[in-house]
């Protein structure tokens, strides 16, 4: 069983195949490389281990699993927790955490005096300015529990430590972030595979980092240039922090870096390492297949010591491609740059039309080559050539603008969306299907009304300069206390003008980049939950999953594991589709659940769980009573039922009943971020925004709803610093006027 799917998978995929073992490959995107060539292919993230474990127990009652592994990416504690449940070779699941936690990595090291800087793990800004004032500076912010270097920034100064702690912590899966101090000197990188108690050292590479305060890594060198007795202190250093670990079997990589007062290491994993290192240029370095090695080893053989012994000594470099920013218009000379001589591999990740960023992590490259010569001389030669040859054709990125997004969705609603100028439900009254509201209209009105019929009271004369918005929502970090509310059905609601996969995937994408979190629906097409979750999984799990009421409890636990293994942070049920209209021509059986019924639902997974549709006292308190983890106040938009009042015309009494403690979502109507203030300010936790999402991203993708929510939260702040509340917890009802 191989983790992951993707790219630096691949070698280790065909070389099993090559020894005629049968892969079954797990993979979140449905599009990924290795998913196409191995034998049983399965969509589950790599992230997920309880997902995972799941489905290897399910196959293995029917194909026997003989070994897991992976390679070039973290999913060491997938891999672990797969091989203790099934009795496989592997290391105990514990120590794969120290092995990807970087906190509890360095804990270790401390503990068995393995060379490495000083570290404090914490979790809010004031325990960042404590370990700012306790470590030496420069001091180094990441997250502890991600990789390719994303939210990593080398900070000189207090002044930059709040921008490099948000970036951090916006990056790391669990919230947690790492600060330790800065290691001047040079790099190195080294596989090793370990066996019976033995460490076999399979390469050494120069690492090349630049980009400053970022770290880039541009490329890398097999083998070091650095001299025997550096490689040899290094490989000592690996040693002591594979035996820290607990690595007794499998693979382990480190990087480590050569300081002025000795070698330290900067972090380890429990695996063979990406970068085209151990699945490229080792094994063209010296023709040792270490996949073939390591697959052995997870499978219980040992491998020959001929297999482990350099067949030849060659230099093999690879070099990251990385244009200016911009739109990629043109990519030219690849067909050349592929003749030269020496030139092994040439990988573009981006295509005609994508859009290059100054990188900030490693995965923000264009493409990498791969060279190999006799000397290093020629094969940086050779690398030369190829950077020469190749050129990216850029055009500058202009910046869209909500007019053109709005402009755009008119065009791809096809008459189911006016994108009036004041979206108030006067002119899609009745049209359900499509992004209307029921009958009359009046639900929809109502939201309006609601929201509207409150005036603002500003106050000028306070202590506050700054606001923060900053939220948290089921341990995901949000800048605002907004919520991207679930829209689903493009064809049947919105004109066809976009794939649901692309709406899904760019709706939570955009959600992602905003700061913020989406929520995706079910829909009344009995798949369509696939393709929310298959979104959110894509996403690293940064986005909702809210189903409909189905009458048929499997369906409904059927899409709470899809949720589940998507690693979303909840999963919730909208409750008021008891009788939607769209269920009912899809003949979709839906109905209201009873309070034993919820419970029951709710207690069937280890997410919190979201109760969407709550609109009096009464069901709210059921609802909590029931176990949500949070009610969702909503009338569906005004899609569901006619004559409903506004969602801010119930929400203060739900509110004052349900007491503090209860997380309460709110939607219905809100249009700016003025609006999100008045909805906070009523007893609202979080304010959901749907149509103007819709719009957004329909019309522009991911990056048109970034830029609406960017506005949304300009104008929160703003109304925020004009009452003088300097977070959110602090607006309340005294700041608004019933007119």
């Amino acid at each position: 069983m191989i983790i992951g799917g993707g790219i630096l998978q691949v070698p280790l995929i065909q070389t099993a195949s090559a020894m005629s073992v049968k892969t079954i490959v797990t993979d979140y995107d449905p599009n990924a490389y290795g998913l196409k060539i191995a034998d049983y292919p399965t969509l589950m993230s790599t992230r997920d281990v309880d997902g995972t474990v799941r489905i290897a127990k399910e196959i293995s009652k029917k194909i026997p699993i003989h070994g897991v592994m992976t390679v070039g990416t973290d999913a060491s504690k997938t891999v672990a927790a797969v091989a203790n449940a099934l009795g496989l070779p592997g290391i105990k699941f514990e120590d794969a955490e120290c092995a990807t936690n970087k906190i509890k990595m360095r804990t270790r090291f401390k503990q068995f005096q393995v060379p490495c800087p000083d570290f404090a793990g914490v979790w809010t800004y004031k325990e960042a300015l404590d370990a700012f004032d306790k470590l030496s500076q420069p001091l180094v912010v990441k997250p502890a529990d991600n990789m390719g270097a994303r939210g990593v920034r080398r900070i000189d100064s207090k002044e930059e430590l709040s921008a490099a702690f948000e970036s951090a912590k916006a990056n790391s899966p669990s919230g947690e972030v790492i600060i330790e101090e800065y290691m001047e000197g040079d790099e190195l990188s080294i596989d090793s595979l370990v066996c019976d108690g033995q460490v076999y050292i399979c390469g050494i590479a120069d690492r090349i980092i630049e980009r400053a305060p970022f770290f880039i890594e541009t490329g890398h060198v097999m083998p070091s240039q650095k001299s025997k007795e550096i490689l040899d202190e290094a490989v000592e250093v690996l040693k002591k922090g594979i035996k820290a670990l607990g690595i007794t079997i499998g693979a382990a990589k480190g990087d480590i870096k050569v300081t002025p007062q000795g070698v330290k290491i900067v972090e380890m994993a429990a695996r063979l390492s990406g970068g085209f290192m151990s699945t490229y240029t080792f094994p063209y370095s010296s023709g040792v297949n270490l996949m073939q090695a390591g697959i052995k080893i997870m499978l219980g053989e040992k491998p020959t010591s001929d297999e482990l012994t350099p067949k030849w000594s060659k230099v093999a470099v690879e070099k990251a491609l990385i244009p200016e920013p911009g739109i990629i218009k043109e990519i030219k000379g690849l067909e050349e740059a592929e003749q030269i001589h020496g030139v092994r591999n040439i990988f573009i990740t981006k295509e005609i039309g994508d859009e290059v960023v100054k990188p900030v992590n490693n995965v923000q490259k264009a493409g990498h080559i791969i060279a190999v010569a006799e000397t290093h001389q020629k094969a940086f030669d050779i690398i030369d050539r190829t950077l020469k040859t190749i050129q990216f054709v850029i055009e500058p990125k202009r910046e869209l603008t909500l007019e053109e997004v709005k402009k755009k969705a008119l065009e791809k609603f096809n008459k189911t969306c006016f994108v009036c100028r004041d979206c108030n439900g006067a002119e899609c009254r009745g049209k359900v299907p499509g992004i209307g509201s029921a009958g009359t209209g009046l639900s929809f009105k109502n939201n309006i009304h609601s929201i509207r019929k409150y005036q603002m009271i500003p106050s000028y004369v306070h202590p506050v300069k700054t606001v923060s918005m900053e939220a948290s929502f089921f341990g995901l970090r949000l800048d605002a206390p907004i919520l991207i509310a679930p829209i689903t059905g493009v064809k049947t609601n919105m004109g066809g003008g976009m794939s649901e996969e692309d709406f899904a995937y760019q709706t939570v994408l955009g959600g992602k980049l905003s700061g913020l979190v989406s929520m995706l629906g079910d829909g009344a097409t009995p798949d369509r939950y696939k393709i929310g979750n298959e979104a959110i999984a894509k996403s690293g799990g940064h986005g909702i999953f809210i189903m409909k009421p189905r009458k048929e409890e499997e369906e409904i636990i059927k899409r709470i594991r899809k949720a589940e293994e998507s690693g979303a942070p909840a999963v919730g049920m909208d409750i008021d589709a008891a009788a939607f209209i769209t269920m009912r021509m899809k003949n979709q059986q839906v109905e209201p659940k009873s309070p034993a019924e919820l419970k029951k639902i709710i207690s069937s997974t280890h997410l919190p769980f979201i109760i969407k549709g709550i609109f009096s006292v009464e069901d709210a308190l059921r609802a909590v009573e029931a176990g949500a983890a949070a009610i969702y106040v909503s009338n569906h938009g005004g899609r569901v039922m006619d004559y409903m009042p506004g969602a801010l015309d119930v929400l203060p009494k739900i509110r004052e009943k349900v007491g503090k403690e209860v997380k309460i979502i709110v939607d219905g109507g809100f249009r700016e971020g003025i609006d999100i203030y008045k909805g906070l300010a009523l007893g609202a936790d979080f304010v959901a925004i749907g149509r103007p999402a819709a719009i957004a991203v329909i019309g522009g993708g991911a990056q048109g709803l970034e830029l609406q929510t960017r506005e949304w939260k300009l104008e929160l702040s703003q109304a925020m610093l004009l009452t003088g509340c300097e977070k959110v917890t602090d607006i309340s009802p005294k700041s608004l006027y019933l007119a």
